[in-house]
């Protein structure tokens, strides 16, 4: 426990308008309340602190009942000056400039500051830092530098199998000004007048969104503007009536998305929405309630987009499916859900940056590249992604479509899995501590939460649980995952790479799914393999067809 009167250092997680939360270096929470911020007068908790932000404080008091404790910076003798008052970085200025009306042009021209900006608030930690110790790999530069110089040439200069799908690359930097534009603009009439949101779509067209959406909300967020749901994903008659019997009691609106709109499960959810969207609302109302993404000239949802109206976004012709999450595609559902997509681009600009060198000791991205690389030609089968937070465990189902589409093919590639701990260490732990030794585990943790909690005490202790008394759950957590690292790797010999994101915000998760995308990119590419096909996903099409008896 910290001592009355003591200065300590802690990181702030969580602001309101009456102070600030923060975690201190032994695990015990604080609030700063706002009158102690400072001497002078405060209206906004966030003019002084940001959420991420490590400080100096001074222990006021300590509750007895939560061990929580009350701290100060007023009163502090010498109060730090803040590297960056919130309002007058260039980045708040940016934003606040071309929020209204909402301008993608005032973006690009200050996107390059705005990066440099970011770097310079992170210099204490990068926004996605790894750590290779327990991954039993030693130094693989010299094995791998000269096989990573020619793939990122392949890559960068359009040379290898499946080029014509890089557009991604440069998506961040290469957006059409004017779509994103008519995205928010479509976004804010959707949130101002529905109540819920179908997404309609399935593999790349829906989990991109859905996986954002928990990694910003939280697995159970509060009040929303507006219900995001997803459809279109499943053959499922339970799902499905339970979806349209939902529906019928709310004003719901509809992105469907599919490059094609073929796609079976998709087409058929479209189907049945489409339909009841005109009896609830008549032909004519149903139309604005209604908007396609999809190929930009040719296909079945095209066509009939066209036909009926409806607001249309574009699939570029040279991103797939599990690569369009900082399109449309992704995009204009967390832009319904309140979110701005420039922070998303942003991100993904920022690490388009970061790994836009070949050099090994510079590229985190191609460092995770190499070491998944060495194992699997040592006979490691499975690539197991593993977090620590529920509201991470879509982002597990994107990766797992990522990776398992683009490198699962000849033969060749790691499967793609994913747990949750500690939840799925009372059923899965056993398997990787001392099952078949054919895993690597990809640790992904966040430094700081979106939000902690305090253990309170107990006088009676009945439950033996004082010892954790004032203690923050995520300080809890982070043990869980220490110890559960050292029984994998040092007892279990489990090579283990351990990630580490410096936050939960949408700059930092544009970054994660680019940065994603390019160890997969360099991964496919050194296994040989053309990263952006997926010619075995038709073979249970065709015999599914056959079976349902379409000519």
């Amino acid at each position: 426990m910290i001592e009355i009167g003591s200065v300590v250092e802690g990181v702030v997680t969580g602001i309101q308008t009456y102070g600030a939360f923060v975690m201190l270096e032994n695990g015990q929470t604080g609030l700063i309340h706002i009158s102690e911020i400072t001497a002078k007068f405060v209206k906004n908790v966030g003019d002084f602190v940001t959420i991420g932000d490590r400080i100096k404080v001074k222990v006021l008091a300590i509750d007895d009942k939560t061990g929580n404790a009350k701290l100060s910076i007023k009163a502090l003798e010498e109060m730090p000056a803040r590297k960056h008052r919130r309002q007058e970085t260039l980045s708040s200025r940016m934003v606040s400039k071309i929020s209204d009306p909402h301008s993608f042009d005032t973006l690009t021209q200050y996107r390059d500051q705005v990066i440099q900006e970011k770097k310079k608030e992170s210099e204490d930690f990068p926004m996605i830092s790894i750590e290779l110790n327990k991954a039993f790999v030693g130094d693989l530069t010299p094995a791998y530098q000269a096989k990573v110089n020619a793939v990122h040439d392949m890559i960068h200069n359009r040379t290898g199998q499946g080029a014509d799908y890089l557009g991604w690359l440069d998506q961040p930097v290469n957006y059409d000004v004017s779509e994103m534009l008519r995205i928010v603009q479509v976004a804010d009439t959707i949130r101002r007048d529905y109540d819920v949101l179908v997404v309609c779509g399935i593999g790349g067209s829906y989990l991109g969104a859905r996986a954002a959406l928990d990694f910003l909300q939280g697995s159970l967020p509060g009040k929303k503007e507006i219900e995001i749901l997803f459809f279109g994903n499943t053959f499922s008659p339970t799902y499905t009536a339970q979806m349209m019997a939902y529906l019928k009691t709310k004003k719901f609106a509809v992105n469907v998305i599919s490059k094609s709109g073929t796609t079976t499960e998709t087409a058929i959810a479209f189907r049945l929405l489409k339909q009841l969207a005109e009896e609830k609302y008549g032909k004519d109302k149903a139309r604005r309630a209604i908007v396609a993404t999809t190929d930009k000239a040719r296909g079945v949802l095209k066509t009939l987009a066209d036909e009926e109206g409806y607001e249309t976004f574009m699939i570029p012709d040279d991103i797939g499916g599990r690569y369009s999450v900082i399109t449309a595609v992704g995009l204009f559902p967390l832009a319904v859900a309140g979110f701005d997509p420039r922070e998303i681009l942003l991100g993904s600009a920022a690490a388009r940056l970061d790994t836009a060198t070949p050099d090994l000791t510079k590229n985190v991205a191609y460092q995770l590249s190499i070491a998944r690389d060495y194992w699997y030609h040592q006979g490691k089968t499975v690539d197991l992604l593993v977090t620590y937070e529920p509201h991470l465990v879509m982002l597990g189902e994107w990766w797992k479509q990522l990776f398992g589409e683009s490198e699962g093919k000849e033969g060749k590639g790691m499967f793609p899995a994913s747990v949750n701990f500690s939840t799925d260490l009372h059923s899965l732990g056993q398997f990787v501590q001392e099952g078949t030794k054919t895993i690597v585990e990809t640790i992904l943790t966040i430094q700081n939460p979106i939000l902690n909690y305090t253990v309170p005490r107990d006088a009676a202790d009945k439950d033996g649980l004082n010892y954790l008394a004032g203690k923050s759950m995520s300080f809890i957590n982070e043990q869980a995952m220490k110890g559960t690292l050292a029984a994998h790797a040092d007892t279990g010999h489990v090579p283990n790479i351990q990630l580490v994101l410096k936050e939960n915000t949408p700059f930092s998760l544009g970054y994660l799914f680019f940065f994603f995308m390019k160890v997969c990119a360099m991964s496919a590419y050194l296994l040989e393999i053309n990263p952006f096909n997926q010619p075995g996903v038709e073979v249970y099409k065709k015999n599914m067809f056959q079976l349902l008896g379409k000519k």
